[in-house]
């Protein structure tokens, strides 16, 4: 496998800003990147920058209706009809605006690119931070999300002959990708988020495991408000781990939003940064190549810390924990602080860990019920 780690952005991507009154930021992976080089992490040896060609129509069309599409390059010029709610356009979490379409293929693009570097075997990690539209389905948008990298992604993956996992660590469902490859067996789905009881996009539930061929390819695993680094990384090891085991991938595929730090104000997780380092470093154990994606983060700071961190990681050199050298980050709600990318490590009070251990523990459970039975497990 290549040791070369490629981060994928083109300047392109920040002329297409969503409304000002709509929380999604397209600014937030410039503003990584532009971190990262500040620090000196951006290049040198074996890590590289990549821009991307815009995917065209065909290529969206291998998911996206034809309708889908045509109402896209509609909206695409700024141009508005009623029918165009039906498919989510002109919402409050989709809203229109001039070049939206545009937006959508150079994210696709990017991403794409991304997979054929790994098919390649030019790169053991990609980044694309601007990418990770995981609610975006096959013929209307949804959660900021209009055309669907990942889905793209992973099929180009599958049609080069290899077998991809995909990983969404994202706080919310990753139901697009779900849904597209909810009856296969060719892609293992795996999201792991906020319970769609008290979350968007309200889906997600351990007993929704696929169909047909693909009965125990998809895997939900929904994680209570509160969940904290600890607990989440409780799941991932016994919930999680197994079934990668099991699938034996042959490059992952991972959706890395970070809307589960404490603070982001679209959801209610608890965690610090440094679980996103935890979850890498266990997906890179595995020894295959990995092609990650942005996502969810409405913290504007804390996403870019999050993700100059993950970066780090997906290279295999994120800075180690220094719990002496300062204070700051999500729980202090400041980044002007000496322990550099990563957060000070959160421990919730006796009485925290009673509400919420127990309801993850079940969760577990009910992940072992649906899933593991079916691979062996």
């Amino acid at each position: 496998m290549s040791k070369n780690y490629v981060f994928l952005h083109s300047d392109d991507l920040e002329k297409y800003p969503y409304p000002a009154s709509c929380p999604f930021n397209t600014t937030r992976a410039g503003l990584t990147r532009r971190r990262l080089a500040s620090l000196g992490l951006l290049t040198g040896s074996n890590k590289t920058e990549a821009a991307a060609d815009p995917a065209d129509r065909a290529l969206a069309a291998t998911f996206h209706t034809a309708g889908y599409l045509d109402a896209l390059e509609q909206a695409n010029r700024g141009e508005f009809s009623v029918d165009m709610l039906h498919m989510g356009l002109g919402t409050g979490d989709c809203p229109i605006f001039k070049g939206v379409y545009d937006y959508g293929l150079l994210n696709a693009g990017a991403t794409v690119t991304g997979a054929r570097k790994i098919i390649a075997g030019e790169a053991a990690a990609v980044f694309n931070p601007s990418g990770g539209h995981h609610h975006a389905h096959a013929d209307h948008a949804a959660g900021f999300c209009y055309v669907n990298d990942n889905v793209l992604a992973l099929q180009t993956l599958v049609e080069a002959g290899l077998r991809p996992l995909y990983l969404d660590v994202d706080v919310h469902h990753g139901d697009g990708v779900q849904e597209a490859f909810y009856h296969r067996s060719d892609v293992m789905t795996i999201s792991i988020h906020q319970s769609g009881r008290t979350l968007f996009p309200g889906t997600g539930f351990p007993a929704d495991t696929g169909t047909g061929k693909g009965k125990g390819y998809a895997v939900n695993v929904p994680l209570p408000p509160g969940t904290y680094d600890d607990l989440y990384l409780r799941a991932v090891r016994q919930a999680v781990l197994p079934l990668i085991e099991a699938f034996s991938p042959d490059v992952f595929v991972m959706e890395i939003g970070v809307d589960g730090l404490a603070g982001d104000p679209l959801a209610g997780l608890m965690l610090t940064n440094n679980v996103y380092v935890d979850v890498i470093d266990m997906v890179r154990k595995f020894g295959k190549p990995i092609l990650a994606t942005g996502g969810g983060g409405y913290h504007i700071e804390n996403t870019v810390r999050a993700w100059a961190l993950v970066w780090c990681a997906l290279c295999g050199d994120a800075p180690q924990p220094d719990i002496a050298a300062g204070m700051g980050g999500v729980m202090l709600d400041t980044t002007e602080w000496h322990g550099g990318l990563r957060d000070q490590p959160l421990t919730p009070d006796a009485r925290h860990r009673a509400m919420v251990d127990a309801m993850v523990d079940d969760v577990i459970e009910e992940v072992k019920a649906s899933v593991f039975g079916l691979h062996g497990l």
